[in-house]
């Protein structure tokens, strides 16, 4: 069952529809007592010196990597840009400015680094020597995943979850040794099957925040349409008599063979399994997506909603480009759908598909971590969004202020 505030929620989304450390975790935003953290990686659309600063509570500067057992950048224009980003402080004040290392495709030095302590010291060392030669707030490991594949990545099964966390507490000493108040989060799955290989409790001793990645719960590679970044949580009975019911179904008897169990998807699912693990919700901060994922040859029953698909038609399109081009616009249409907490976008004349977020949904997770007594809310990532007024920014912004 949801929680009661979730249903109440729900109800607020009818109204939505028609609007187009040592203490881990004290840290305050400069709204209603939540985080508002930007993932950012600088563009022509968001230059550093031209961002919504006053909007943020953290901005984390993506990506480096782990190279040589170093933090390092991989393109060294990076170094410049992020310096300028540094200097929006002068804008906000109380703006943490973090880096990021890691991501999607960035995470192959991880499980190297962290499998032994003379490695990981070359790594928080030189983790250190960054933040103090960028004069930054902070550090967020995105390592995708501890003990599961992910981009190419080697991975330990085995080891990865003891090193993670070994990593963690010696960043967190590393960082307070310092005597600056520092901020240290770090990137997780927005699925059940990823805190199988991380000590969570553990962990959120040496971390201010977990940023809950609860967007990519369905992926390009699916044969079938989806929410890809859904608040309310979806089950296999939800999804009862689509066509994407039967295959999810053999999915979940192939999981639990393997050991896995097969769980619900959305924000409203993998909270409440956070905090059943023991992780303070104030540290919980779960993402919202500035783009969507699209899928082409979609027929049109159920409006698109959880059926085969032809694959993909974009991997990725930013919010800017989905409001200007898709948003109820050259023959596609925004639905919503109340189980999911989501709308999409379905054009019967392109056979075109698109979940994403727009500024109803982020408005309501923003509440749903309000009144879940979350974090905050985080966002991959700013340069996605839309220049025009009611951005996605402006949406969890204005909701943030609201009590």
């Amino acid at each position: 069952m949801k929680n009661t505030s979730f249903a109440i929620l729900t109800g607020i989304a009818v109204i939505l529809m028609s609007c187009t450390n040592n203490n881990p975790g004290s840290e305050s935003a400069n709204t209603s007592d939540i985080v508002i953290i930007a993932y950012y990686v600088p563009g022509n659309n968001f230059p550093p010196d031209n961002l919504p600063v006053e909007k943020l509570s953290h901005i984390i500067f993506s990506f480096t990597e782990v190279i040589e057992n170093k933090m390092a950048f991989v393109n060294e224009t990076s170094s410049a840009k992020l310096h300028k980003l540094v200097e929006q402080k002068e804008k906000n004040p109380d703006l943490k400015v973090m880096i990021a290392c890691g991501g999607w495709g960035g995470c192959a030095g991880f499980s190297d680094m962290a499998a032994s302590s003379e490695t990981r010291k070359i790594f928080v060392e030189s983790t250190i020597e960054f933040i103090n030669e960028y004069k930054l707030d902070g550090v967020d490991i995105d390592w995708e995943y501890p003990g599961l594949p992910g981009a190419g990545n080697p991975f330990r099964p085995d080891e990865d979850e003891g090193n993670f966390t070994l990593l963690m507490k010696e960043l967190r000493e590393a960082m307070d040794a310092t005597g600056q108040k520092l901020t240290l989060t770090f990137a997780s799955a927005g699925w059940e099957h990823y805190y199988n290989f991380v000590d969570e409790k553990e962990v959120m001793k040496y971390a201010d925040y977990i940023n809950v990645m609860t967007y990519d719960l369905v992926g390009g590679s699916s044969p079938y349409t989806g929410h890809h970044t859904n608040l309310g949580k979806v089950s296999l009975e939800d999804i009862e008599g689509t066509p994407m019911y039967e295959f999810m179904k053999e999915r979940a008897m192939e999981m639990e063979q393997k050991g896995i169990k097969y769980s619900a998807r959305g924000a409203d699912a993998i909270v409440p399994y956070c905090m059943e693990l023991g992780i303070d919700p104030k540290q919980i901060v779960i993402g919202a997506a500035f783009y969507g994922r699209a899928w082409r040859g979609v027929p049109p029953e159920n409006n698109g909603l959880y059926q085969a698909n032809k694959g993909v038609h974009t991997g990725w399109a930013g919010y800017s480009n989905l409001r200007k081009e898709y948003e109820n616009k050259n023959g596609y249409t925004r639905f919503w759908d109340p189980i999911a907490s989501a709308p999409y976008l379905y054009s019967q004349t392109d056979s075109v598909f698109i979940s994403f977020d727009d500024t109803a949904s982020v408005k309501l997770k923003t509440r749903y971590s309000i009144e879940n007594n979350l974090g905050g809310i985080m966002f991959w990532q700013l340069g996605n969004d839309t220049r025009e007024k009611n951005s996605l920014l402006d949406a969890i912004y204005e909701e943030s202020i609201k009590d």
